[in-house]
């Protein structure tokens, strides 16, 4: 048994070889078969190429592209995959959402496959990008389209446990990493090593070669061996010489798809800006949220306290929509948990600040609001580029002051790119102002975030290099700081109405240029006749709701149902909302000042007088209520006491023995009046003792008069209510019974034999 065994255990290990042999063997031969296509792409046309099956992709590659949903190829990556999978140095610039991430990730698989890379070798291949949330995006998007490849990956980003990256980060053939972590192994880790580094990618490359992390990448790339192929993407890519040679590019072959475009930006994207001052922008953008709460908007703000302090105040005031916060201060998890939410919710405010420009693709962005003038040109295009990615269809909108709109307009130009100006309509903008003072009053966390913020704002504008664009003096500090404490906090707490149709999205903002249009369209509609312009309603046109039948109702001024309030006088109340506040508030709901403690003080306490008045009279209501109350059911009890009585009178079920002992009962008004006479004779006899003579003939006298005064003087004698005496007559009932019940009991049993044989034969004998 034991050689029968030994010969089929080397049997089918000898077969299992033979597999693993055929394997090695097809792989290779797969791999000689596509290093011999890849030398033939350099006569192909990349335009010509309308599926990733015509690249000379390894059969894992293309299984992951399929199962993800790649199967056509956009235009950077037809550019760029001709050069980079023939090993050759590439620098890729294109629009943002135009696939760059699939770019580089495709030719990195082939080119570790092709080298027959596995865990032993170690590190194979390096991708260092500016952020950590691009780093886990990147990661995601490999891990999905080389899931049938052996390699091992690895995140290695800030905020996360060095520990457990310390051990695992020896193992890995590829890293998606940002320079900081990547450094700190690199000089503290003596497991890591980056001798054999095959690739190396560098996404949003003028970013990672920027003032910023020049220090650091300058160490990093002093660690990689030079004879590496590199690959640098960007969405705004330099041509700087010494950028290149930094980054150890020999010979790249540029490949710059939207250079000669009319314009950087997507061309779904809708860009327009409005002007206004620096005091009114959280009006606009409260008003602008309002008006588009069933859309994701991305609102980019200069600093993380500003972002911090308007998602503070949206979640304190409950804004009426979901509200999201991404900014550098916050933990690395909580950053990544943001993001994943944003990407999944469809009508959801994002606050973040230049961290979320850079590469991320977030699905379905509506809007893209930039509170803040941007620092250049190229932080406009990738903030932009959030919305209308992969052919689709978005918007942005660029706020700016008086000052940066004739500087920053003519730097778009330069880059082709136009934007249109657009108006607010002032009549749909809406605040509350001494509300929001007396809220932040007592609030003081609130209110020193919110003075961080402002000066953090200043500080940012100072620093800025462009100084045509962004000036300190042009600020009105005053105005400015007052709109944070206090106009930032007014716009929020206004109530939203949960229904869509009550507010018109398509008139908050109005181009110039389609205002004599739009204008004639009115004309026309206003000449056209009530019940065809309000109720037909055409096949192409949405439906008609009740909303927009009133909207165009009041276009047309015709008066609607209107609320009219009384007060207790019959007078009519034309503001009821502030009859029941102060004086001085009242004064002060329109004024445009600052927080006055002292008037805010008075305030207060004329409110807690008016408050102390309202809470008495509640009070004097809710006692008034529970005497209503306890009447009615005393009156219930009476009510029931004499359904009782009745039903006590008019008992049908009462047996001869019990009735005839009810009859043989005394009458209680007779017993009640006889006791009080003879208590008052035992008085009038105690008072008369010491004044009765020896013979009796003056007792037996009195004793006549006595008797003679009471049959005389009826009228003296105690009444008892007749429900008192059915009461007393029932209960001697009651009591008679039970006595007639424990005699029956306690007698003999050859009496209680006889008695029950005299009731069954109906009482004879």
């Amino acid at each position: 048994m034991d050689k029968r065994r030994k010969k089929k255990f080397h049997k089918k290990r000898e077969e299992k070889d033979e597999k693993s042999m055929t394997r090695v063997l097809r792989e290779e031969s797969e791999i000689n078969e596509l290093e011999q296509k890849k030398l033939e792409m350099a006569e192909v046309n990349p335009d010509e190429i309308d599926s990733f099956a015509k690249f000379p992709l390894s059969k894992y590659t293309l299984i992951g592209l399929k199962h993800n949903g790649f199967t056509v190829p956009t235009k950077v990556q037809r550019q760029t995959l001709v050069y980079s999978l023939r090993s050759m140095d590439v620098v890729g610039a294109a629009k943002t959402g135009s696939g760059k991430t699939l770019a580089f990730i495709i030719p990195l698989l082939e080119n570790l496959y092709a080298k027959k890379w596995s865990s032993v070798d170690g590190l194979g291949a390096l991708i260092i990008t500016p952020t950590r949330e691009l780093a886990y995006q990147i990661f995601e998007v490999l891990k999905n389209v080389g899931k049938s490849h052996d390699f091992s990956a690895g995140l290695i980003i800030g905020g996360k446990d060095l520990k457990y990256e310390w051990n695992l980060i020896s193992g890995c053939n590829i890293l998606i990493c940002t320079p900081g972590r990547l450094l700190h192994h690199m000089l503290e880790n003596p497991d890591f090593s980056c001798e054999y580094v095959q690739m190396l990618v560098l996404d949003e490359a003028d970013q990672c070669l920027s003032m910023g992390f020049a220090d650091t990448m300058n160490c990093i790339l002093e660690e990689l061996p030079e004879d590496r192929q590199t690959m640098l993407f960007s969405a705004t890519q330099t041509r700087d010489v010494k950028d290149l040679i930094r980054a150890g590019c020999k010979n790249p072959v540029f490949c710059s798809v939207h250079e000669f475009s009319k314009t950087a930006t997507p061309r779904g994207l809708v860009e327009s800006y409005i002007v206004c001052k620096c005091e009114e922008k959280f009006t606009f953008l409260w008003s602008f949220i309002r008006h588009h709460r069933k859309n994701k908007i991305l609102v980019f703000m200069s600093t993380c306290k500003q972002a911090k302090y308007m998602f503070d105040i949206y979640c304190k005031l409950n804004a009426g929509v979901p509200v999201l916060c991404l900014h550098g201060g916050m933990n690395q998890l909580r950053r990544l948990a943001v993001y994943d939410i944003f990407c999944q919710k469809e009508n959801v405010v994002l606050f973040a600040t230049d961290l979320a420009s850079r590469g991320l693709d977030i699905p379905a962005v509506d809007w893209v609001v930039q509170m803040d003038c941007p620092e250049d040109v190229t932080t406009y295009i990738h903030r932009v580029g959030r919305t209308a990615r992969y052919a689709n269809s978005g918007e942005a909108v660029l706020v700016l002051t008086p000052h940066e709109e004739e500087p920053m307009i003519a730097n778009l130009k330069t880059k082709n790119i136009e934007v249109d100006r657009i108006e607010v309509d002032t009549s749909k903008m809406s605040s509350i102002h001494t509300k929001m003072e007396i809220l932040l009053s007592k609030n003081n966390e609130l209110k020193e975030e919110s003075v961080r913020a402002f000066k953090a704002y200043v500080k940012s504008v100072t620093l800025m290099k462009d100084k045509k664009v962004f000036n300190v003096d042009s600020i009105d500090i005053d105005a400015y700081a007052r709109s944070f404490i206090t106009l930032t906090v007014i716009l929020i707490i206004t109530p939203i109405i949960d229904t869509a149709d009550d507010i018109d999205e398509e008139d908050f903002l109005t181009s110039t240029k389609k205002e004599q249009a739009e204008i004639g369209q009115e004309e026309e509609s206003e000449s056209a006749s009530f019940p065809e312009d309000l109720l037909v309603v055409s096949s192409k046109k949405k439906p008609l709701t009740k909303q927009a039948v009133v909207k165009k109702l009041m276009k047309k001024n015709i008066v609607l149902n209107t609320k009219i309030v009384f007060d207790e006088e019959g007078t009519e109340v034309k503001n009821p909302e502030k009859q029941q506040t102060s004086v001085v508030a009242q004064k002060l709901e329109d004024q445009k000042s600052g927080i006055n403690i002292t008037q805010l003080q008075e305030i207060m306490k004329q409110e807690d007088v008016i408050d102390r008045k309202l809470e008495a009279s509640k009070k004097k209501e809710q006692k008034e209520i529970k005497k209503r109350k306890e009447k009615a059911k005393n009156a219930e009890e009476k009510v029931e006491v004499e359904d009782m009585v009745e039903e006590g009178d008019e008992e049908s079920d009462v047996d001869e023995g019990t009735q005839n002992i009810i009859d043989s009962l005394p009458d209680p008004d007779k017993v009640y009046s006889r006791k009080k006479r003879d208590s008052d004779s035992d008085d009038e006899a105690s008072k008369k003792s010491s004044d009765e003579s020896d013979d009796g003939s003056g007792a037996a006298e009195s004793s006549e008069d006595d008797s003679s005064s009471e049959e005389s003087e009826p009228e003296k004698k105690v009444k008892i209510s007749g429900k008192r005496k059915a009461r007393m007559k029932l209960k001697e009932a009651k009591k008679a019974k039970m006595v007639q019940s424990n005699t029956l009991t306690s007698l003999p049993v050859e009496e209680k034999e006889q008695l029950a044989l005299f009731l069954l034969r109906g009482g004879r004998k």
